[in-house]
């Protein structure tokens, strides 16, 4: 005993230790500091600028224009015709609001340290546009501005946030965010004057002023891209920022220095996430005008741009220059005549300057020092690293190969002779393995919400469960008062579960998502009902008999009630198809060891995971056991990427979450959304834990064959680690390597709460029974 536990913990430490290993090689932050702060030596075009960043907005959403041919953004339409510079800021993954803003004003894109912090904030300071202001007002929303201002020398970053209460999916209108922006900004100016030293402070240069408008990011995330509630959101915004530029100038007396920026982090998908590299992702809007900017210029010529938007937003007589979204900085840093973000990569774009030839000149000459200054930091820093290439799987980068795996999965019984002496049950293992192949094949991301598959997933639960009771009380050989007994005590609560689940399936989720359609919000009731739901999951199973069926059904049906509240589709049906499978894996199992001529073999309608095991009938291993551990690991990793589990985290949709709650915390979503990835894999464990007790083999025994197909797989992905990229691409190849190399010490911690979940047994109470 002493030697397993020293071998579990030397194991377990080695492999913690290679996890981790990847967080130093790959993951290490690509800033670097001291560099000497470059700034253009002439007197700057602009005293203020004011950076208008509306999140989640589209480059088509606000160019396009309406059926009448009017523009659902007048003032900045009038902006782009007459009296600004406009392009498409091509922004880079992973598409989401921190990143994003980092491009916007620190000139740099994705740090991959940032893993280290959730992706929420940069774990290293870094220099931005505000650092090098001599003041920067800001308003917005919790999760933007304190990264600035925690990452700013001294006390000029001012910031001004809602609650994050405000960030709620199931808002009626969260364009309420953006009036309560512009509602503060409007009362800021209006007390400076008659606040003496907050006017003077306004009246010196290299000042900014930044509006983080989120509402057309939320509404994008609730209602899609292409709802009114998104476009209406434009249309406010665009009156807000008129408004905010006319404030402006009167109260600086129109002095013609205040240069404004009109841009957004990130654009959104149709099916409202963002995230990855798609054009509706990546193509966003930018608008620049005021002190220091060229003015609208017709242009005749053909422009080079072959991606037919300017024929669709009908601005082909006007000139647009695109930029990278890291050229954004420097190009406020020169208006301002602040130093360059030390740490920007970004590219001046002269032709939004207007200005000298010599000023021009200066300035990018000063953004190629301040380039410089960086380079040569790093190449003082370079480390040089020799990575070898692996061949690596068995459907981590095709999910449709696992339908390829499952296809052949199910020919085994007529392969391996067991047909002949198992019909049925061969043939039931043909059709679960055809079904479970149809789930790899659906996207992972940009499904419609259907609630009438979850339904369709509550019905078939409710069959599922109704022929593990047939199947268990037919195999179940009792005397009759043995067998009054346990319908009293095992079926009834099974029997209130399958109702349950049913229940929970059909009016919950449904009626959830019918009031946020009705912007009603989230019933209080369907809230209480699913976090009990989700708080009892673990505890259900432990009231119930610890007899082989009856268990895996409570197990089962907990834990699919659970999956069914966070599911919005399709991938609602995976439980109850996969759970189909487990139950004819067990008992195919069970044929296959008769078949070999396993002598003592226990009908499964007989053990009881809660009895002690009996050494001598535990047998040693054998070839048939490789073919069980490879099973294991297949469905394992079935378990996983069968609904696309990766995507739908790094590519996040709250909707899932919408029974639980509305309000934007990412640590209960992603909480959610992870014991969400975790239920399949354990109603995968709690069969192979059954399969071990049925086929009287030692768990140790099985579990090395499961760490040598494990470790021979980590050793692949570890050279495959991506550390650019969005961060689907990102998260995905972290993803590979965490799956593989914590299988062991996944598997290790699981199979001792699948081990509690099928032994263990709690009584409410303990009247005489001769059923346990």
């Amino acid at each position: 005993m002493i030697l397993m536990m020293t071998f579990l913990l030397v194991g377990l430490l080695v492999h913690v230790v290679f996890f981790l290993s990847i967080f130093d090689i790959y993951f290490t932050s690509p800033l670097v500091h001291g560099m000497t702060p470059q700034a253009t030596p002439m007197a700057p075009p602009a005293s203020r600028l004011v950076l208008v960043v509306a999140d989640g907005l589209r480059a088509d959403s606000l160019f396009t224009l309406l059926p009448n041919g009017s523009s659902r953004a007048p003032y900045l339409r009038s902006v782009i015709e007459e009296k600004g510079t406009w392009g498409v800021s091509h922004t880079r993954v992973p598409t989401e609001s921190r990143p994003g803003h980092v491009a916007l004003i620190a000139g740099f894109y994705e740090d991959v340290s940032a893993i280290a912090k959730g992706w929420k904030e940069n774990p290293v300071e870094f220099d931005s546009v505000f650092n090098e202001t001599r003041n920067t007002w800001c308003w917005g929303s919790p999760d933007i501005l304190p990264m600035f201002a925690k990452g700013a020398s001294g006390d000029h970053v001012y910031t001004h946030t809602y609650p994050a209460e405000e960030e709620d999916f199931a808002s009626t209108d969260a364009s309420r965010l953006d009036t309560w922006v512009f509602t503060q900004v409007k009362s800021f100016f209006q007390s400076a004057k008659s606040n003496s030293s907050l006017r003077a402070n306004l009246l010196e240069d290299e000042n900014v002023f930044f509006l983080h408008l989120l509402g057309i990011d939320t509404n994008g995330h609730a209602h899609r891209p292409m709802s009114q509630e998104y476009l209406n959101n434009i249309g406010l915004v665009d009156t807000g920022v008129a408004e905010l530029v006319s404030m402006v100038e009167d109260f600086f007396g129109h002095d013609g220095r205040t240069a404004y920026v009109f841009t957004s982090d990130h654009g959104m998908t149709n099916w409202g996430s963002h995230g990855a590299g798609h054009p509706s992702e990546t193509l966003t809007p930018l608008v620049a005008w005021g002190a220091g900017v060229n003015y609208a210029h017709k242009v005749t010529e053909v422009q080079p741009y072959k991606d037919g938007f300017l024929q669709d937003w009908k601005l082909e007589h006007l000139r647009r220059v695109d930029v990278n979204q890291a050229d954004i900085a420097p190009l406020m840093a020169s208006l301002i005549g602040i130093p360059f973000p030390v740490n920007s990569v970004g590219v001046l774009p002269l032709l939004y300057l207007n200005n000298s030839d010599h000023f021009k000149a200066e300035s990018i000459y000063t953004n190629a020092i301040q380039v410089l200054e960086q380079y040569k930091i790093k190449m003082s820093q370079k480390k040089e690293t020799t990575l070898s290439f692996l061949f690596t799987p068995y459907h981590f980068f095709h999910r449709a190969m696992l339908t390829v795996g499952l296809v052949v999965l199910s020919v085994w019984p007529f392969l391996s002779g067991l047909f002949d002496k198992a019909k049925f049950r061969s043939l039931s293992w043909c059709v679960g393995c055809l079904c479970l192949a149809a789930f790899p094949l659906m996207p992972v991301v940009g499904r419609e919400p259907n609630i009438h598959l979850v339904t369709c997933a509550g019905l078939l639960t409710l069959f599922t469960s109704a022929c593990y009771l047939w199947s268990s009380r037919r195999r179940t050989t009792l005397h009759l008062s043995d067998r009054q007994q346990f319908f009293t005590q095992v079926a009834l609560i099974h029997i209130m579960l399958c109702v349950c689940v049913c229940v929970l399936c059909a009016y919950v989720p449904s009626l959830t998502h019918s009031s946020l359609q009705q912007k009603q919000g989230l019933p209080l009731f369907n809230q209480i009902i699913s976090w009990t739901t989700l708080a009892s999951s673990m505890l259900v199973p432990l009231l119930s008999s610890t007899r082989l069926f009856h268990r895996l059904l409570s197990i089962f049906l907990s834990l699919t009630a659970t999956y069914l509240l966070l599911s919005t589709g399709s991938e609602a049906l995976f439980p109850p198809v996969l759970s189909w499978l487990m139950f004819v894996w067990i008992n195919i199992e069970q044929e296959a060891m008769l078949a070999q001529g396993v002598s003592g073999r226990q009908e499964l309608a007989t053990i009881d995971f809660s009895a002690n095991i009996d050494i001598t009938k535990i047998r040693q291993l054998k070839l048939d056991d490789i073919r069980r551990s490879y099973f294991f690991v297949f469905f394992i990793i079935t378990a996983f990427f069968g609904t696309g589990n990766i995507a739908s985290i790094n590519s996040f949709d709250p909707a899932s979450v919408y029974c639980f709650l509305t309000i934007f915390n990412p640590f209960i979503m992603g909480g959610l959304m992870m014991w969400k990835v975790i239920i399949p894999f354990i109603i995968v464990m709690c069969t192979f834990e059954t399969i071990q007790v049925a086929t009287q083999l030692s768990s140790r025994s099985l579990f090395l064959i499961v760490l040598v197909i494990s470790d021979l797989m980590a050793l692949h992905f570890f050279f495959l680690v991506q550390d650019y990229g969005s961060w689907l691409d990102i998260g995905t190849s972290i993803s590979h390597y965490v799956i593989v190399m914590s299988m062991t010490i996944f598997l290790m911690l699981l199979s001792v709460v699948t081990h509690i979940l099928t032994s263990q047994r709690l009584f409410l109470w303990r009247p005489k029974m001769h059923f346990p």
